[in-house]
């Protein structure tokens, strides 16, 4: 039992030794990603703000720097980066050339509203669907346990539960974000960082901060 609860607090417990760099600090961690404004209108010329384009795409990553493409109804494309910093209400966009715009925003788990018009996120890696391990191992783990189950929802939703040999489990549900190799889990009470490889219908997540690696194959529908 008490290997059980060591894993319990190994997959869904936030560390003490906080490390700068560890994206589960992040103050803001929704709004990293891609996000994406699509017209309803690819042909014509609507009016409004963004009536010149056809699609914006703007990223935001855990240094505080953005970027933006804007597709052109021509097919050209527009480009600018730069950082950004923002509150619970209004976010401040300073690009490389010394532009500085303020803007007013909503944000949840996979909509933002900004300036007028509401941007997706979209998964950029084929992550999403039902994974179940085949290994789980590391030097925490004990061996009571024998899978983790994991959900992951395009809308950046997940459940993951923890199955023992002896029937108990125990599930978690939230919200997920992505930073290059980093899967970050948030759900209540606490925040999970793994890295993770992704080969076809093969998921590996490692994290070193608790020793634990787990190899999950992905369920066909």
């Amino acid at each position: 039992m008490t290997k059980w609860i060591s894993l319990m607090c190994l997959l869904f417990s936030l560390s003490s030794a906080v490390k700068a760099e560890d994206l589960t600090q992040f103050d803001f961690p929704l709004l990293l990603g891609d996000w994406y404004w699509f017209s309803p209108d690819q042909q014509s010329e609507p009016a409004g703000e963004q009536g010149g384009y056809k699609a914006i795409n703007i990223s935001f990553k855990s240094d505080y720097r953005f970027s933006v493409k804007l597709l052109n109804r021509d097919g050209s494309v527009e480009e600018a980066s730069g950082k950004y910093d923002l509150d619970e209400t209004t976010i401040v966009l300073n690009d490389d050339f010394g532009d500085l715009q303020h803007h007013e925003y909503k944000l949840n788990h996979n909509q933002l509203m900004l300036k007028g018009a509401q941007f997706t996120k979209i998964l950029p890696n084929n992550l999403s669907g039902a994974w179940y391990s085949d290994i789980i191992r590391g030097k925490d783990v004990g061996e009571e346990v024998e899978q983790l189950a994991l959900m992951l929802r395009p809308d950046f939703l997940f459940s993951a539960r923890v199955s023992g040999k002896e029937g108990k489990s125990i599930t978690h549900r939230g919200v997920y974000f992505l930073e290059d190799d980093h899967l970050v889990l948030i759900y209540r009470g606490g925040q999970q960082d793994s890295q993770f490889e992704l080969s076809s219908n093969t998921l590996k997540l490692v994290d070193n901060q608790f020793g634990m690696e787990a190899v999950l194959q992905r369920q066909s529908p």
